[in-house]
């Protein structure tokens, strides 16, 4: 679904962010990007979606670089939900959830749009919410609402398609954090990759089919979560100790902070 041979990212400053990370991501797998604040989990994500774009960096979408894909195509098989979206917009819900149609529709939108944004609206918990105005809502509810679109905008017929998140978590309190997951966990099962730029390590350790763990723009493990997040591994990216066990309820890794 996703594969690249190596990223490379320096800012025009010339200080490097990524340094040589192979990554591979197959279909029907939800992947965690973990690390601490600065460890280039952001700037990976976005690369990986083609919204920053280097040349030498070979990126491919489903055995296609990015460049011969038309620009008319690509957002059918790929979305991205970022963590920094326009605070002011005046609009109500319901014509920001439609935003993940246009795509599919050049003036009007059709039955097919209406019923997708109404699906996920009511998936991500605002449905009631679609008559209010976007600037009225809590940061909750707007991340809610950016989570309806990007979902309705890979609402279609085409077989494995790539979701793309960047801390969708934010702002979310626990009983929407596992609504989320879930709903991201229920994508990938059906055939489509996600790839999800995460601050909670259990909550990647319960969701995720693999963690890719970053530290000063390298990365330290790719693998299942059971052999990233061990007591040495984590200890030492995050420079802080902890204990890991085994979660009672899932047989999880369950990490615990402190000494």
């Amino acid at each position: 679904m996703i594969k690249v041979a190596r990223i490379d990212y320096k800012v025009k400053s010339g200080v490097s962010i990524l340094k040589n990370i192979d990554f591979s991501a197959e279909k029907g797998q939800l992947i965690s990007i973990l690390g601490p604040n600065g460890a280039g989990k952001s700037t990976l994500l976005s690369l990986l979606a083609n919204e920053i774009c280097q040349n030498k960096n070979d990126i491919e979408l489903k055995s296609t670089p990015y460049p011969k894909w038309s620009s008319k195509e690509l957002p059918k098989h790929k979305a991205k939900f970022s963590q920094q979206n326009n605070a002011d917009i005046p609009l109500n819900v319901r014509e920001i959830v439609m935003m993940g149609r246009y795509p599919y529709f050049d003036s009007n939108p059709s039955k097919r749009d209406e019923e997708a944004i109404q699906q996920h609206m009511q998936q991500t918990d605002v449905a009631q919410l679609q008559d209010r105005a976007y600037n009225s809502l809590s940061g909750g509810e707007k991340q809610r609402v950016h989570l309806a679109r990007v979902l309705s905008q890979l609402e279609n017929e085409i077989d494995e398609k790539v979701l793309f998140l960047d801390e969708p978590l934010n702002n979310l309190d626990v009983l929407h954090q596992h609504k989320i997951l879930n709903l991201i966990k229920q994508f990938t099962q059906r055939g489509n990759t996600a790839i999800v730029v995460l601050h909670d390590l259990n909550l990647a350790a319960q969701f995720s089919d693999k963690i890719l763990l970053l530290k000063k723009g390298e990365k330290v493990s790719y693998d299942i979560p059971e052999k990233v997040l061990t007591r040495e591994i984590i200890s030492s990216v995050y420079n802080f100790p902890c204990t890991v066990c085994v979660n009672p309820v899932n047989k999880n890794p369950l990490i615990i902070f402190g000494t």
